[in-house]
């Protein structure tokens, strides 16, 4: 072939001239640089002798057999994953649809049970972000990406922060059953424990609890959301029970006209019987008739003439003893 003689004829007079002395003064370098110039000339002969011109004309043409095979696998995987990728698109453009849709029903539930404002931020962002990390790891899922070691490192990172976190998260918890379910709010007079006082602020982890002293009480939401309290003013209406004593001998019926309300013996004490009053009254007018009540009872039997009882002994001795 003409291109063999071409490259053969090419290569003498290259070794030919540089067979010519061009300076007296041979340095190791330069014999150095043409051994390998001639060893690269020598490997680029050998490779045009064995060259096949059919084969590079069937790579140019494409009927090469392995490019030909690369091809169609590529084109094969291409029509197989777009089917795929339509679907993961539609899967997400429905989920965010979706997720959007929650997310403004959430914010209404929370509007209907008058949750506060930081809280209804705090939630409804939750959700969002929550939602979102599900529907990405379905849409991974869908493209042929396995998502199950991705799952496995958020499993065991909420894992450790569930664990430093524990006493926090139950705060956080109860924070939202309270705000949620709303068995006290903002005002009312709550029992829980050795804790007696106003709800004067509900927080997402802490509720203050404000006694009569004036003194605020933290208490964390995990004790108000799992143990039993009392709420005195969950109902607009109440009763207050209060205790009248009389002494012994007293006109039972001049004191029962005496005091109005609802009343019944409840007790026959060593020096008294007492008498139990059952008022109902608003909340608001509670501590008021509560103060006030006492008093008019005194009032009212002291103008009666019914006397009220004081702790007393009766000694009686016996002058045949010899003390």
């Amino acid at each position: 072939m003409f291109l063999l003689d071409d490259s053969e004829k090419l290569l003498a007079a290259a070794m030919q001239q540089q067979a010519a002395p061009t300076d007296t003064v041979a340095t190791g370098s330069i014999a150095e640089g043409v051994q390998k110039f001639d060893s690269l000339n020598h490997a680029i002969i050998d490779s045009a002798r064995n060259m096949n011109l059919s084969d590079l004309k069937d790579v140019v043409t494409g009927q090469n057999t392995i490019f030909k095979d690369a091809l169609s696998g590529l084109i094969d995987l291409t029509v197989a994953f777009i089917p795929k990728l339509l679907g993961c698109i539609l899967v997400l453009w429905i989920g965010f649809k979706l997720i959007k849709l929650l997310k403004r029903a959430l914010t209404k539930l929370l509007e209907k049970r008058n949750a506060e404002s930081s809280l209804k931020g705090f939630l409804t962002s939750l959700v969002d972000v929550m939602m979102k990390v599900m529907l990405i790891i379905m849409a991974m899922d869908i493209i042929g990406i396995k998502a199950t070691s991705f799952i496995a490192i958020l499993g065991a990172a909420g894992l450790a922060v569930g664990m430093a976190l524990q006493g926090t998260l139950q705060n956080f918890a109860g924070g939202v059953i309270i705000l949620l379910l709303r068995p006290f709010k903002v005002g009312d007079y709550v029992e829980c424990g050795t804790y007696k006082g106003y709800i004067k602020e509900i927080r997402i982890f802490h509720t203050f609890i404000r006694p009569f002293n004036g003194r605020i009480i933290i208490v964390p939401n995990s004790e108000l959301a799992t143990k039993s309290l009392i709420n005195h003013t969950k109902d607009n209406v109440i009763r207050l029970d209060v205790v009248a004593s009389v002494a012994y001998g007293t006109d039972l019926d001049k004191a029962r006209e005496v005091i109005i309300p609802k009343i019944a013996v409840s007790e026959l004490n060593s020096s008294s019987v007492d008498w139990s009053l059952w008022l109902w009254t608003t909340v608001d007018d509670y501590w008021t008739v509560w103060m006030r009540i006492r008093e008019n009872i005194y009032k009212a039997f002291y103008a009666n003439g019914i006397s009220i009882p004081f702790p007393q002994m009766d000694v009686h001795l016996n002058p045949g003893h010899p003390a």
